[in-house]
């Protein structure tokens, strides 16, 4: 269990650092401050202490999962896909200012995290909650994304 967690936050961590590193000046940046952003959006400090709670979870979850070899192969692709879109929403949005783009990552994310704690729920069982956060946070940036989308 102890190889797989080291395992899984590696890869978590790791497409985190990946996706700031081609952010751009991200949330700082003259564009995204000049924003007509939703009421609820966090201050910026809550998405750190987001990310970081959520990779926590997300590692340990996927570590659980990963011990059944029946599920490997299918957790693989979900993962990998999961990998990606999580490291090139923070380009197309913040980089590339795509709105639109970001919204349509950020929404396939979010299905795709719906779907994973959906499958593997009768698998984990209570410990399908660590994934809630992750699904959780993402139907909020979710709505944050399409709130820019709309009112920009």
């Amino acid at each position: 269990m102890i190889y797989r967690l080291i395992v899984f936050f590696i890869l978590n961590f790791g497409a985190l650092a990946l996706g700031s590193i081609f952010t751009g000046k991200g949330v700082p940046s003259e564009w995204y401050q000049s924003l007509n952003k939703a009421p609820w959006t966090p201050p910026g400090w809550v998405f750190g202490a987001a990310w970081t709670t959520i990779m926590i979870c997300f590692s340990f979850y996927m570590a659980y999962l990963w011990k059944n070899e029946e599920l490997r192969k299918y957790l693989t692709v979900l993962f990998s896909i999961q990998f990606v879109l999580n490291i090139i929403w923070n380009p197309i949005f913040f980089h590339y200012q795509n709105a639109l783009f970001g919204l349509i990552v950020i929404t396939a994310l979010t299905f795709l995290i719906a779907v994973m704690f959906y499958k593997y729920l009768p698998y984990l069982k209570i410990r399908s909650v660590l994934i809630l956060p992750y699904l959780i946070w993402l139907l909020i940036a979710t709505s944050l994304n399409a709130y820019i989308l709309i009112k920009n």
